[in-house]
């Protein structure tokens, strides 16, 4: 079903998204700062990315959005990473859901439609909230504290989520939780944001990402239809991976700090060619040691972008994908974006991490690629692991 709003919206090429992605990035860039400095949201950013049609983006284009894969929405994420990189994460995290409920057979069709029309129409952001105090990631294992007791007309749920990125804004909640039954299923529950016994603490004070707005969730005896839940299993059978999810996760995750990655390389660039010390008597540009640091930076932004690309294309192909190599696209990714960071800082000196510079900022926020999953040791381990045969 195409709502009245999709109706009234041109159609719109994938060159004329990416242009409106560079024209919010730079007054996204501009405000990056002081969102960083105080810790605030930036809900501006994300009143122009609805106004834009931006929201919508990997929103199938039969519910009225643009029907974007994985390369075309790597490549916003990217600009919008360079950017401002907590703007990014909750925007990434939005795309990974429309892309997941969208080929999703476990999806109940009424609510992907239903959070595709919202998102097309105005501002509904989504993200799930899996992490716990006691539980740390899922992806490691264990059952969720967090509990959905079926009563006679709904669920009531109950626990507390750490790390929910965009909490502030967020319009959908998807809740990993297990039921009370006696034998526990684990799932998602869709929950809408400010319901009775829902509370936001704001805890999120970190050393990078700082507009993410993490804050934590807690939920007291919420209560959400029956109809809510959206995919529940037995636990063992979550073992098996999520491909399209671990896909995309891996190819946002890696164009943001890819993106980080980018900014920095850009003002070390301009520091570069405008720095002459009286030493030197001309810019630092001119040294053989500058440049071939430089040289290696672009080294490794292309092998970066060489992966995220050719992935995302395969990915759009239909190419059979596995979960191993897409944790090795983030591992490398990764990395090469923090060993960018660090090489600029090695060429800049104390000029780099000072505050007046956004060097410092692009290496607080670039070093919040190691903690997302997967993190590096469980993807080395696991490659270690199928090399043995164990």
């Amino acid at each position: 079903m195409v709502t009245p709003a999709a109706r009234g919206r041109t159609s719109h090429s994938e060159p004329d998204y990416v242009a409106r992605a560079e024209a919010l990035a730079t007054g996204f860039a501009a405000r990056a700062a002081e969102h960083d400095r105080t810790g605030s949201f930036p809900f501006e950013n994300f009143r122009e990315l609805s106004e834009a049609g931006l929201l919508s983006l990997t929103v199938p284009a039969v519910h009225g959005g643009a029907g974007a894969g994985a390369r075309y929405a790597a490549r916003v994420v990217g600009i919008f990473g360079k950017a401002d990189p907590s703007t990014a994460l909750v925007l990434s995290m939005h795309y990974i859901n429309h892309l997941v409920m969208a080929r999703s057979p476990t999806w109940p069709p009424r609510l992907s439609r239903k959070l595709a029309r919202e998102s097309v129409e105005g501002l509904a952001l989504v993200n799930a909230l899996r992490v716990e105090p006691e539980l740390g990631s899922p992806a490691r294992g264990g059952l969720p504290a967090t509990i959905a007791r079926r009563t006679e007309t709904g669920w009531r749920l109950s626990g507390h989520k750490i790390y929910s990125t965009g909490s502030p804004i967020l319009k959908w909640y998807l809740v990993w939780a297990r039921t009370d039954e006696p034998e526990p299923r684990v799932g998602q529950f869709l929950v809408p944001a400010g319901l009775p016994g829902t509370r936001i603490v704001e805890t999120w004070d970190h050393h990078g990402l700082r507009a993410s707005g993490s804050h934590d969730v807690i939920f007291d005896d919420v209560v959400i239809p029956l109809d809510a839940e959206v995919d529940l299993r037995k636990p063992a059978d979550w073992r098996t991976l999520d491909v399209t999810q671990a896909s995309v996760h891996t190819l946002f995750v890696a164009a943001i700090y890819d993106g980080v990655a980018r900014a920095a390389r850009d003002w070390l660039i301009t520091f570069l060619k405008q720095r002459v010390p009286a030493s030197l008597g001309a810019p630092l540009a001119t040294l053989p040691r500058a440049q071939e640091i430089l040289g290696a930076i672009e080294a490794r932004l292309a092998v970066n972008a060489r992966l995220i690309y050719s992935f995302a294309r395969d990915f759009d192909d239909g190419v059979q994908l596995s979960g191993s190599e897409s944790n090795v696209i983030k591992l490398t990714v990764t990395n090469n974006a923090i060993a960018v960071v660090e090489d600029a800082l090695s060429l800049s000196g104390n000029h780099g991490l000072s505050r007046a510079n956004p060097l410092e900022r692009h290496y607080r926020d670039v070093l919040c690629g190691r903690v997302h999953t997967p993190q590096d040791d469980s993807t080395r381990i696991g490659l270690g692991r199928a090399a043995l045969g164990l």
